[in-house]
């Protein structure tokens, strides 16, 4: 079994930028494609963007071009979030894609305030 510890989430202003990170251990190898979601208050949990090995990679219309995944090494994965809109509130998590192989982590809060 993999563990996923997301962080690097915040408060921060519209337009602002912050960088989650997605810590993978043991089986990290479970992860691929590694993945990140999110879920806003009362919504349900949606897709935001995948990373494949080899480096190509997809993203949810609602942040292309703002959102940039990478993935260091098979044990951290990064989300660059940039021009952050209040619409973007929400807890992400990173996991596989689909994400029917590794538990969730915690996920890490990350509130755009206007």
């Amino acid at each position: 079994q993999a563990y996923l510890v997301e962080s690097g989430g915040g408060l921060v202003q519209a337009g602002e930028s912050l960088r989650l990170s997605c810590a993978v251990s043991r089986r990290a190898s479970m992860l691929e494609p590694m993945a990140w979601y999110r879920q806003a208050p009362g919504g349900q949990r949606e897709w935001v963007a995948t990373i494949i090995r080899g480096g190509g990679t997809s993203y949810a219309d609602s942040v292309k071009g703002r959102f940039t995944i990478s993935r260091e090494n098979m044990n951290m994965g990064y989300l660059q979030m940039n021009s952050l809109k209040p619409e973007d509130t929400a807890v992400y998590y990173c996991n596989s894609k689909p994400p029917d192989r590794v538990d969730w982590g915690q996920g890490t809060q990350v509130t755009v305030s206007s």
